[in-house]
């Protein structure tokens, strides 16, 4: 396409991925889809959107979990579904992850962690999600805001957010122009993703619309590249979605 002044205009896209075409682990104690390669699960083709990297959909056994292991010059968001987390890590953050409970690691130069199922009887559901940071080698840290409040309002919740961003997210991190978004929606409600050159939505519970993409189920996600505003209806028992807005 061509614009007034002459210039190329980006050709919009939309990619649909479907929850059962993820990438699959299963071990005795964790049940996990992957959005994009991850592990052994590799596709030079299936990578990244925009800058997010990681957006992993575990669901952990009672007394389960990720036994303490390190991490470099990552931003890795957690976002609980059901159940609890804890996590511990090497600069004493620690802390308990619930639904409500936005919870951000700042890996940096270094750090070590565990996230471990903090039941012995429930399974814990969880969205885990990287980007990369902006400068490589900032100090490690750890950040948690409850944001139960903000979600139970409606309509679309600014999680994290970097330079550029969202100026009123719940957490920081250190990648420009990237806002991660979570809704809590009901039956029938409506948002708006926003205008990113790349977005990525991902239904993480219940069933949704998004313009120009159709009917999603829970474990769908679609990636939108230069596609401008689009809407997104919850479907009949609402849903709970997660969009991230990157360059």
């Amino acid at each position: 396409m061509i614009d007034a002044e002459g210039g190329d205009v980006p050709e919009a896209t939309i990619d649909v991925r479907r929850a059962e075409d993820r990438f699959h682990t299963e071990i005795s104690w964790l049940d996990s889809w992957h959005s994009f390669s991850f592990g052994e699960h590799s596709d030079p083709s299936n990578t990244h959107h925009g800058l997010l990297l990681v957006s992993n959909d575990d669901v952990i056994a009672p007394g389960g979990g990720f036994g303490e292991h390190p991490h470099r010059d990552m931003e890795i968001v957690t976002w609980v579904l059901s159940g609890e987390l804890l996590h511990r890590d090497s600069t004493g953050g620690e802390g308990v992850i619930y639904p409500g409970l936005a919870q951000r690691m700042r890996a940096g130069s270094g750090i070590r962690h565990s996230e471990m199922n903090a039941s012995a009887t429930a399974e814990v559901h969880l969205v885990q999600m990287w980007v990369p940071p902006g400068r490589r080698g900032l100090a490690p840290g750890y950040e948690q805001h409850d944001v139960s409040d903000r979600l139970a309002s409606g309509g679309l919740v600014p999680i994290a957010a970097g330079p550029g961003g969202a100026p009123d997210a719940a957490l920081a991190i250190d990648t420009p122009g990237t806002t991660l978004w979570a809704g809590r929606l009901a039956a029938g409600a409506v948002v708006t993703v926003p205008d990113a050159p790349r977005a990525h939505v991902f239904v993480a519970l219940g069933a949704a619309d998004l313009e120009g993409a159709g009917a999603l189920a829970a474990g769908d996600a679609v990636r939108l590249a230069d596609a401008g505003r689009r809407k997104l209806t919850a479907g009949p028992t609402g849903a709970e979605a997660l969009v991230w807005a990157t360059p």
